[in-house]
């Protein structure tokens, strides 16, 4: 008895592939359907567009100025990143975390990364004080800021140039 080979199908290049296909599928139908807006390149599969840094911190904070953070952020991050995928950062914020006066939120931007915002941590007074540690993703050579933001709307940055020696976003 001679065994008829499948021919080719949407299946044969492997079930996680499939499964992405089809779920991905359906997201983009259940937001159709409610009436949601769809980010760029959602229906097609295509990667967002780029964003530039002025953009991000455009959309982030619209035209309030950025002031120097002084003393009030201490920001460790490495001089030199032996990995951009795994790039240890930690931001200590000296601000008040009263009721009426905290650190609402603490943001991590990397300059030159494709989508530059890389996390952005709430806190509420009652987390005492305004500390976050992560690990980010760099693809390259690139200013790194962390941005301090008060409930009042103020905003403290501070700076600091991470050389990557291999690429962390796709490199």
């Amino acid at each position: 008895m001679k065994r008829k080979l499948a021919q080719p199908d949407m299946f044969s290049n492997g079930r996680r592939r499939t499964l992405r296909i089809l779920g991905a599928s359906g997201l983009v139908a259940g937001a159709l359907s409610l009436g949601l807006p769809m980010p760029a390149g959602a229906a097609t599969g295509m990667p967002e567009p780029d964003e530039k840094i002025a953009d991000t911190l455009k959309r982030l904070f619209g035209n309030r100025p950025l002031q120097p953070a002084g003393d009030r952020i201490k920001f460790d991050a490495p001089i030199i990143a032996e990995n951009g995928a795994v790039v240890p950062v930690r931001v200590d914020v000296e601000l008040p975390m009263a009721k009426d006066d905290y650190v609402s939120n603490i943001y991590i931007i990397s300059d030159k990364n494709r989508r530059p915002l890389n996390a952005q941590f709430s806190l509420t007074p009652d987390s005492g004080k305004a500390s976050v540690a992560t690990n980010i993703r760099l693809a390259s050579t690139t200013d790194v800021r962390a941005i301090a933001e008060t409930s009042k709307g103020a905003l403290y940055e501070v700076k600091r140039e991470v050389k990557v020696t291999v690429g962390g976003c796709g490199g």
